[in-house]
């Protein structure tokens, strides 16, 4: 049996806590949160579990040595020593991502990553008089360096491409939303898909189909085509096969609906492509409808997450618009739980609802808002009694 290592998910920021809720719930072991990234704990197969089930990970990260290092003389030699042809082989290929905070000695990310592409071609040269090539398409080995100061951590990458790239979206939208910010903001949303789910303004359906998978317990890299893991030296096929036939038999049944509206038919078109490609076991209805002329019905229970325009590059007049959603949801969606993320804070106030919650978080580089309404018939104090 394989023993324990540690792992490194990396995530966005405020997203730590949610993503150390899927790793409990998964099994991980000795977790512990960080800054944009959450450190665990488990075997190789709960590697390829982590990588296949994770919603709210961009990667997973695999460390293999930290050093400290007082000059770019002492770097090279530590990277040089580090016994990289237990990781590739001689006539592989490799591609090294780093990271610089801090350092008087590193200002640029690219300079460290050709000091350590030197390194480890050195060492392969002085020793197999053979030299592995940098791959920047398909490499073998995908190597992550961290530095913080005069400290140095060094990981292999075991997802490759950002696991936001779930495989589904063939066509994306004007201001499309990220995989894991669309899977992240539903599970903040704190729904337990025990009633129906609409994305009112649902562009290209990203928050649909990570909804959709979440209500069925679908993994949401099923559709991946690779992981960097399955060209490292210890690839386990067979493993990995057991682990994924175990992931599928997790899927659920959905009794509720998954719902979204669009008012332009050609996103609408989109949106059923990408929702095609994700092959899920559930129904989402999906419809070219103008939200602010929807309602619901009154005595059902409805679970609302959107993500409205907000820049622009969509050509509509801001502030009318979050005025008209305040007004279509305190009037139309009575008895809902209404949530929305948006990048443009001063439009909130034009909501002119109170928000129960708010978190804060970032939609790409830029600072976003997810808020919460509570859409209650009469005054919230009167339901409450």
């Amino acid at each position: 049996m394989d023993e324990n290592f540690k792992m490194v998910a990396k995530t966005f920021y405020g997203f730590e806590d949610v993503l150390s809720k899927e790793l409990l719930k998964l099994g991980a072991q000795k977790i512990e949160k960080g800054s944009r990234s959450v450190s665990f704990y488990g075997d190789k197969g709960f590697l390829y579990k982590a990588n296949l089930s994770l919603r709210t990970a961009i990667k997973i990260l695999k460390p293999i040595t930290s050093f400290k290092f007082k000059d770019q003389e002492a770097f090279y030699n530590k990277i040089y020593k580090i016994e990289w042809e237990k990781y590739l082989d001689k006539g592989g290929g490799f591609l090294v991502n780093s990271i610089v905070f801090h350092s008087e000695m590193f200002n640029h990310s690219q300079y460290v990553s050709r000091k350590v592409k030197d390194a480890i071609v050195d060492r392969f040269r002085d020793i197999f008089k053979k030299r592995p090539d940098v791959d920047l398409k398909h490499p073998d080995l995908r190597i992550n360096i961290h530095i913080n100061r005069n400290s140095c951590n060094v990981s292999l990458d075991s997802s490759g491409e950002s696991l936001h790239k779930r495989g589904y979206k063939a066509f994306g939208t004007v201001a499309p939303i990220n995989e894991v910010l669309a899977a992240g903001i539903v599970l903040m949303s704190e729904w337990k898909a025990d009633s129906d789910f609409l994305d009112p303004m649902c562009g290209g359906g990203t928050i649909l189909v990570e909804a959709a998978m979440i209500a069925c317990n679908m993994a949401p890299n099923l559709n991946r085509n690779e992981f960097a893991f399955e060209k490292w030296k210890d690839w386990d096929e067979d493993l990995f096969d057991l682990i994924e036939k175990s992931v599928l038999n997790k899927i659920t049944k959905f009794d509720y609906k998954i719902i979204g509206y669009d008012i332009s038919g050609g996103v609408i078109k989109k949106a059923k492509e990408n929702i095609k490609n994700a092959e899920l076991e559930i129904d989402i209805d999906i419809e070219k409808k103008d939200f602010f002329a929807t309602s619901k019905e009154e005595d059902t229970k409805l679970h609302i997450l959107f993500n409205p325009p907000y820049d622009k590059r969509i050509s509509y007049d801001i502030k009318q618009m979050y005025t008209r959603i305040g007004d279509t949801l305190k009037n139309n969606y009575t008895n809902s739980n209404a949530w929305l993320i948006t990048s443009n804070i001063d439009a909130l106030k034009h909501i002119a609802l109170h928000p129960s919650k708010k978190i804060k978080l970032y939609n790409s580089n830029l600072e976003a808002k997810l808020v919460s309404y509570e859409i209650y018939k009469g005054s919230k104090k009167k339901n409450k009694s």
